[in-house]
């Protein structure tokens, strides 16, 4: 399992995403800039609230797409492309994550 937030401020909503990986699973959470903590891009935000969630199934053959339409709804194309290239290096790819 891999875990990894990336903090992204205004290019996201709520600032953050954070993506969780297994070999079964990738969950996508975003997250509201928590800032009581400080609104520096190296401050803590683990405790950073909640409001969208989604898992896709890396062995479903539209687990790219779904994948890129819900990062593109919380962020722009390029960290989109970003956090799925990050996602690849971390699971075993699959067709349905190649173009």
């Amino acid at each position: 399992m891999a875990t990894k937030t990336f903090k992204l401020g205004e290019w996201a909503k709520g600032g953050i995403i954070t993506v969780e990986t297994t070999a079964k699973t990738i969950t996508v959470i975003g997250k509201e800039w928590d800032y009581s903590k400080s609104s520096r891009k190296s401050s803590d935000q683990t405790n950073a609230k909640e409001f969208t969630r989604k898992s896709f199934d890396p062995q479903a053959d539209s687990c790219r797409r779904e994948l890129e339409m819900f990062l593109n709804d919380l962020t722009t194309s390029y960290y989109s492309g970003q956090i799925i290239e990050w996602i690849e290096t971390k699971i075993t790819i699959t067709r349905s994550l190649r173009w």
